[in-house]
């Protein structure tokens, strides 16, 4: 026997606590990991998540232990089990020591199933509030804007809908932004009908893209929104934290115009690289414009000048303990907490909150006349009113001022809101709300490049949502996106190459195979399902098989592991799988004495087909539900924990389906047809009646030299930058007459529509 007896002199600081491992003899003899764990009064450990079972053994005390965001009273005599991963926390409340033996030990088996439960975190008992970052309505939607947060928050409920969850998805529209205003400088209206128009077309887009929104909120045409804001930002002021306070700032040197923002631009004081007023899209730390370098004023040609300005200021520096601490609780990509680190080495970080402008939410009883409450304050309390105006709705009694500890936030962003999302919002919710502990999970995305730059709609380097979305390209669209967007890295879009993919893989594979089965369901069982028969080794493998695709599929879609990248590689691993067991399986499809073998081959096609239109609607919800209705079914809308077959004597009608369009045969004719059309024909010597539009420049003959001397007219004529490898690809005249257009010098551009009218 060995005996080990607590003592307090041998504790040592670990989670926030005081905790001392058992003598190892002592914890050998129990069979487990153990140690002494005490609680000061007053004190909290810090949340931690870890791949052990745990027990906790309530010796003395009380307190209020929190798991995954429920919390329970402990006191004395109280046991507790914790299962691998589950993120949790205890706090003293009483006025003596809480005193807790953890006994703790590896289980492989449980760790892996607790990984694998697709109610991990408590999903599926309380609500979901997914956010995609607030669009500021100062332009449209691109396909840039589209692949990011709100594609990847559409997805996400979806599935987690499917699985039963009380999900919803909350976006809206950033109306007090000053971009607003420079938008509406340009366009020579007022801020509030620019954010007004803008805010109606983004909705459009969305609605275009196929993406459901729960509850939408334009905060400038909410009535109720500016009181509620102040409210929050009394809050913020109550808790003596912010305060006004004197600082340097820019102002134009001709016009004396207060610069932040979209008004001035320089060089990051951190990166050195070029960015606008306070943030940084390359190394992603924030500025206060008075620290960029070389700051030039958007207002006019002169250097700004620096003065001074009394702001009500946020010191985040003195708040980096409660970012630490709320990171420590849910999904924080790596890249974040790095950032994170980095900020908090800076001595000083003082965030001002208002600043001086007409466009906005003036705070009530300010202190400061002429300011307005700046906008990222702004959408930080947007966030809790979305809630509470989608429970207004649903009738559930969702506060914004009262907000609650179960429920779970999912934000959907953007890499350039990394400091803004997870770092600056819960150190305000911080202040506001000190007793609550806000669960928030995060899933950011990079930048989608279009031709290898920047999405650019001043340059016209851009593809609108509208202009490329339809109810026949919408599938493609979404399918194609969530295999190229932005995850981890900068990933680029290419018109010709999404309109290869389509038309090879979509069509070519998908649609081929699915359309295949159909003629051959059609010839042999009369467009029924044939029940299954003998099983062979190849079948049951193939069976193994779809249930691995299952898995892979839930994991790409689940709230740890989420990635469209990895789901739709997965979706298409389905496809691909059951083409080479298609093929295999045929040449005993029409032998009389494998009759019973071939309907069970073609019973488990159909399984795969079932098993895409499930797994497909998060993704491609109209796919799913038209292939899922050519299967006999209603559309999909609960998600599988094995694969199934068709019922027996279902009514199948595959054979003449069209699944997905081709881009080619949608695209509206470009106004620059007629004109790129007398520009081939005139460089290739071909008759003045011939027909170019549906055939490639290679397809008719053009050689490298008559594309040199093509690609010199098209710049030359409208300043348009075509690449060879464009001109002689596998782009119709007609495509090619669309990507000029794209490319074209407005200047030129009218110059030309004159002459040619």
């Amino acid at each position: 026997m060995k005996i080990s007896t607590y003592t307090a002199a041998e504790l040592q600081k670990s989670y926030g606590i005081d905790v001392t491992s058992l003598d190892t003899g002592a914890a050998a003899r129990l069979g487990v990991a153990a140690a002494w764990v005490s609680v000061a009064p007053g004190a909290r450990s810090d949340a931690h998540q870890h791949d052990e079972t745990e027990t906790w053994v309530i010796v003395s005390g009380t307190g209020q232990l929190t798991v995954d965001a429920e919390s329970r009273p402990v006191r004395a005599g109280t046991v507790v089990q914790f299962e691998p991963f589950e993120t949790h926390t205890v706090e003293n409340h009483g006025d003596t020591d809480l005193l807790l033996l953890s006994l703790y030990w590896r289980d492989a088996d449980r760790a892996a199933h607790a990984a694998a439960d697709t109610a991990h975190r408590r999903f599926d008992t309380r609500p979901l509030f997914v956010f995609s970052s607030a669009p500021t309505p100062n332009g449209d939607l691109h396909l840039g804007h589209l692949s990011g947060p709100f594609f990847g928050a559409d997805v996400f409920v979806r599935h987690q809908r499917m699985k039963g969850a009380d999900a919803w998805h909350i976006t809206g529209s950033d109306d007090y932004q000053n971009y607003v205003v420079a938008a509406a400088r340009r366009e020579e209206r007022e801020p509030a009908e620019t954010a007004a128009h803008y805010s109606a077309e983004i909705l459009a887009t969305l609605r275009l893209m196929d993406i459901d929104v729960h509850q939408y909120t334009a905060t400038s045409r909410d009535a109720a929104y500016p009181d509620a804001l102040r409210r929050f930002f009394t809050r913020l002021t109550d808790s003596g934290t912010v305060a006004p306070r004197p600082g340097t700032a820019l102002f134009d040197a001709v016009t004396g115009e207060y610069l932040y923002e979209s008004g001035v631009t320089g060089r990051c004081p951190n990166c050195a690289n070029e960015t606008g007023g306070n943030v940084c899209e390359a190394c992603l730390e924030p500025n206060v414009c008075t620290d960029l370098t070389d700051p030039r004023s958007a207002v006019s040609d002169a250097a700004p000048r620096e003065g001074t300005v009394t702001r009500y200021t946020v010191p985040l520096h003195q708040l980096a303990k409660d970012i630490a601490a709320h990171h420590r609780l849910g999904r924080i990509p790596a890249p974040v907490k790095e950032l994170a680190e980095r900020l908090s080495r800076r001595e000083h970080l003082e965030i001002p909150l208002t600043h001086p402008a007409t466009w906005g939410v003036k705070p009530a009883g300010s202190e400061v006349e002429g300011q307005v409450i700046w906008s990222w304050l702004d959408y930080a309390f947007s966030i809790l009113y979305g809630i509470e105006a989608l429970g207004r709705g649903l009738g559930r009694s969702w506060r914004a001022d009262e907000p609650e500890q179960d429920w779970k936030v999912v934000h959907f962003l953007g890499s350039d809101g990394s400091f803004f999302h997870p770092m600056f919002v819960p150190a305000l919710y911080r202040l506001a709300h000190p007793d609550w502990t806000p669960d928030i999970d995060y899933h950011i995305n990079e930048f989608y490049l279009l031709d290898n730059s920047k999405f650019s709609t001043s340059r016209r380097h851009v593809i609108s949502g509208k202009e490329i979305l339809n109810p026949r390209s919408v599938d493609s669209i979404r399918f194609y996106l969530a295999l190229t967007r932005p995850e981890g890295r900068r990933t680029n879009f290419e018109l010709g190459a999404y309109t290869a993919y389509v038309r090879q893989t979509l069509i070519g594979t998908w649609q081929g195979w699915l359309n295949g089965l159909g003629d051959r369901l059609e010839k042999r069982y009369g467009n029924t399902a044939p029940d299954a028969g003998t099983w062979t080794p190849e079948h049951t493998a193939f069976l193994a098989r779809l249930q691995t695709r299952l898995a892979q599929v839930t994991g790409s879609l689940g709230q740890d592991g989420f990635s469209l990248n990895q789901a739709a590689e997965a979706l298409n691993g389905i496809v691909e799988d059951v083409t080479v067991f298609s093929r295999r399986q045929a040449p005993a499809a029409d032998v009389e004495s494998c009759a019973d073998e071939a309907r069970t081959a073609v019973a488990l096609e159909l399984a795969a087909a079932r098993l895409l239109a499930t797994c497909a609607a998060p993704v491609m919800p109209r796919f799913a539900t038209r292939l899922a209705a050519a299967l006999g079914g209603p559309p999909p809308t609960e998600w599988p924990s094995t694969v199934t077959l068709v019922p027996a004597g279902s009514t199948v009608d595959l054979s003449r389906q069209e699944f997905f369009a081709d881009p080619r045969a949608m695209a509206e004719d470009s106004p620059l047809l007629p004109w790129l059309s007398d520009l081939v024909r005139d460089t290739l010597r071909l008759p003045a009646d011939e027909s170019v539009r549906d055939s490639s420049l290679v397809q008719i003959g053009m050689e490298s030299l008559q594309a040199i001397a093509l690609q010199y007219r098209i710049t030359e004529q409208l300043g348009a930058d075509v690449p060879i490898e464009d001109l002689l690809g596998d782009m119709t005249v007609a495509e090619l007459a669309a990507r000029v257009l794209d490319g074209a010098e407005p200047e030129a551009l009218a110059a030309l529509q004159e002459v040619t009218s």
